[in-house]
């Protein structure tokens, strides 16, 4: 497998996972900063332009909850999933939950311009960006995790999802002490081999 990847991006949460998951893949940098996620040759593997893509044998997955369940489903036997049908069910509802709602609401703040055009729109929407991240994280820290991981004592891969989400707090203006369980397992997951492997690239 093939995981084209950019530092920084949500991307990171496939690669914990395939550390996690211990299967071999090649890892391939999409350099942001010469917008070679827009080159005819990128566009060619994911058309929508961005991180992450997984090249498998049966062809491309290129969301994030996808990719995740894919890799889960590889190694049935490291539980990296839940099997029940109905809490895999509440475990994807977290990982759209992640991509739906929290994800577009931290690219309000750098990205607005894929919503709107008008400086005082951008702004307006830049603005709301701190109330917005932090009711998110406080949704997910009263009702989605369970402790110490998202899905209670079982790690799962929800929880490289929700590490790699939570690193953008600062940045949007949401000290994460102020959201105490999400704080714990964001040092949690920061002493995860996977996690430092992932991390390194």
């Amino acid at each position: 497998m093939e995981l084209f990847h950019a530092p920084g991006t949500v991307a990171l949460a496939s690669l914990i996972a395939l550390h996690e998951a211990g299967l071999p893949f090649t890892a391939t940098l999409v350099d942001f900063g010469s917008t070679q996620q827009q080159s005819k040759e990128y566009l060619q593997t994911n058309p929508k332009g961005r991180v992450p893509a997984l090249v498998c044998d049966q062809g491309i997955l290129s969301e994030t909850p996808a990719i995740l369940a894919y890799i889960a489903a590889l190694v049935p036997e490291r539980e990296l999933a839940p099997r029940d049908p109905f809490a895999f069910a509440k475990w994807q509802e977290f990982n759209s939950y992640l991509a739906s709602t929290v994800h577009v609401n931290h690219a309000h703040r750098k990205r607005g311009h894929r919503w709107a055009k008008q400086a005082t729109s951008l702004e307006d929407m830049a603005s709301q960006v701190k109330t917005t991240m932090f009711e998110s994280f406080a949704l997910i820290q009263e009702h989605y995790l369970k402790g110490p991981w998202v899905m209670g004592g079982q790690y799962t891969l929800a929880d490289g999802y929700l590490f790699k989400a939570a690193s953008w707090l600062e940045g949007d203006g949401v000290d994460i002490t102020t959201l105490p369980r999400i704080a714990a397992h964001y040092e949690a997951m920061k002493q995860r081999p996977a996690v430092q492997k992932a991390l390194s690239y």
